[in-house]
C-alpha cells in the first residue's frame, strides 16, 4: 500500500512538474527577407531595374505588417525604407537604419571610385510591440569579394547585427541578422564562382567565432540571405560541426529538420546545385536560412514549423521582391528541449514516437516512465 501511494504520488508531481513546463513554454514566430531595397537607378546607371521601387516597397511593408510576425529581419533595406517602414510602425518597434546607396547626400571622389564604399549595411530587425530589446551590435564582414562585379559586394558595408531580446513572456534569446558574399548567377552555374565562396567561409568562421566568443544560457537564431548552399558551401563541416565539437552546443536547420528529414544536402564540386530559378519548392534549400544553437547548459528551443510564402508575397503574379520570406515558429520554455510523447502497447510488442505537435518521430529516446494501467505504458519523455 505503501509503494502504490508513493507512486501515486509521484506520478502527480510529475504531471504537475510537466503541466509547469507547458504553461512556462511560449511560442513566437521569426521571419528573414530579403527586401531588395537598391535603387532602380543611380543618375542615368541602372542599378536594380527590376526591383520592387517606393510602390513594391510599400506592399511589401503591408504584407509584413498583415502577417504579423512577432520578429522580422530584413536585408538589402536601403533606398525605400520610409516606404518599407510606415507599415509596420504602429505594431513593431524598429532598429536603426544606416543608409541608402546613392549619389544624394554622400561624398563621393568619382575619381576614385574604385575607394568608395556605402556606410550601410542593408540590415533593419524590427520586433512586435511587447518584446523588448537589450542590446544590440554592428560588425562588419572582415572578407568580401566583387567591386564592380560579383554582386558588387565591397560597395557597401556588409555585416551581421546581433540582438539581444526578451521575449513576452520574459524568456531571452539572441538573434543575428546578416546578408553574406554573394556572387553572378553566371559563374556560378559555371563552378566560376571560388573567390565568392572563399569570403563566404571566412564569412561563416567570423560568425561562428563570434556566436562562441559571446555563448551564454541564451539560444541564439541565426537568420539571413546567407547567399549560402549545404551543396555549395561548407556550412556544416566549418560552422556546425565546429560549434558542437567544442562540447558547448547544439546546432539546427529548422529547413533541414521540418523540410528534408534531418539530412544536410552533401557538398557538390565546382557547380551551382540549388533549385531552378522559378521552381522555387517549400521542400527546396534556399538562400535564407534560420539556424540555431542551443547552449548545452541554457535554455532550449526548437522549431515546430517552417514556410516559404510563395503564395502571397506576390502582385499581378510577380514576386514582391527577389526572395520569398522564409518564416519558423519556435517553441521556447524553462526545459532545454523538447518533450516527445511514446506509447508502448505490450500485447503487440509495438512502439511509436510522436512529438508534441503529432508527427510520428524515430530515435532512442531516454525519460521517466509513468505507468497509467495495467495493459498499457505512457511515457512521456523529456530528451
Amino acid at each position: 500500500m505503501k509503494q502504490k501511494k508513493l507512486l501515486m504520488m509521484t506520478a502527480a508531481w510529475l504531471t504537475g512538474l510537466m503541466a509547469g513546463h507547458a504553461q512556462e513554454a511560449e511560442t513566437f514566430s521569426i521571419a528573414t527577407l530579403n527586401v531588395d531595397g537598391l535603387p532602380q537607378k543611380i543618375l542615368v546607371a541602372k542599378v536594380n531595374p527590376d526591383g520592387p521601387g517606393g510602390g513594391g516597397s510599400v506592399r511589401i511593408g503591408r504584407y509584413l505588417q498583415k502577417r504579423g510576425y512577432d520578429m522580422v529581419f530584413m536585408q538589402e533595406d536601403f533606398n525605400y525604407h520610409e516606404e518599407l517602414t510606415v507599415p509596420m510602425e504602429d505594431d513593431y518597434q524598429l532598429d536603426s537604419w544606416t543608409g541608402d546607396v546613392g549619389v544624394d547626400g554622400h561624398q563621393i571622389d568619382f575619381l576614385h571610385l574604385q575607394n568608395h564604399r556605402f556606410e550601410c549595411d542593408g540590415l533593419m530587425g524590427a520586433w512586435k510591440n511587447g518584446i523588448m530589446l537589450t542590446s544590440t551590435s554592428r560588425t562588419s564582414w572582415r572578407a568580401n569579394f566583387g567591386k564592380f562585379s560579383h554582386a558588387l559586394d565591397e560597395i557597401v558595408t556588409k555585416g551581421f547585427r546581433r540582438y539581444e531580446l526578451t521575449l513576452k513572456g520574459g524568456q531571452q534569446i539572441v538573434v543575428y541578422n546578416m546578408h553574406m558574399d554573394a556572387g553572378d548567377t553566371a559563374d556560378e552555374r559555371e563552378g566560376k564562382d571560388s573567390l565568392d565562396r572563399d569570403a563566404r567561409l571566412k564569412q561563416w568562421n567570423q560568425l561562428r567565432d563570434d556566436i562562441l566568443t559571446r555563448l551564454d544560457t541564451r539560444p541564439v537564431i541565426v537568420v539571413g540571405d546567407l547567399n549560402s548552399y549545404y551543396c555549395r558551401d561548407q556550412i556544416k563541416s566549418n560552422f556546425i560541426d565546429v560549434i558542437e565539437a567544442t562540447g558547448r552546443a547544439k546546432v539546427y536547420d529548422a529547413w533541414v529538420e521540418l523540410q528534408n528529414g534531418g539530412n544536410y544536402p552533401a557538398p557538390v564540386d565546382g557547380i551551382m546545385c540549388c533549385e531552378a530559378e522559378g521552381n522555387i519548392l517549400e521542400s527546396g534549400e534556399v538562400l535564407d536560412k534560420v539556424l540555431y544553437v542551443n547552449p548545452s547548459d541554457g535554455i532550449g528551443i526548437h522549431a515546430v514549423s517552417y514556410k516559404l510564402d510563395t503564395t502571397d508575397y506576390q502582385h499581378d503574379g510577380k514576386m514582391l521582391g527577389d526572395h520569398y520570406p522564409v518564416s519558423v515558429t519556435f517553441q521556447i520554455g524553462n526545459h532545454k528541449a523538447t518533450g516527445i510523447n511514446e506509447i508502448v502497447n505490450r500485447k503487440s510488442s509495438n512502439s511509436q514516437l510522436f512529438d508534441l505537435q503529432g508527427r510520428r518521430v524515430d530515435g532512442h529516446v531516454r525519460g521517466i516512465v509513468i505507468e497509467r494501467n495495467g495493459e498499457n505504458i505512457h511515457k512521456r519523455m523529456i530528451k
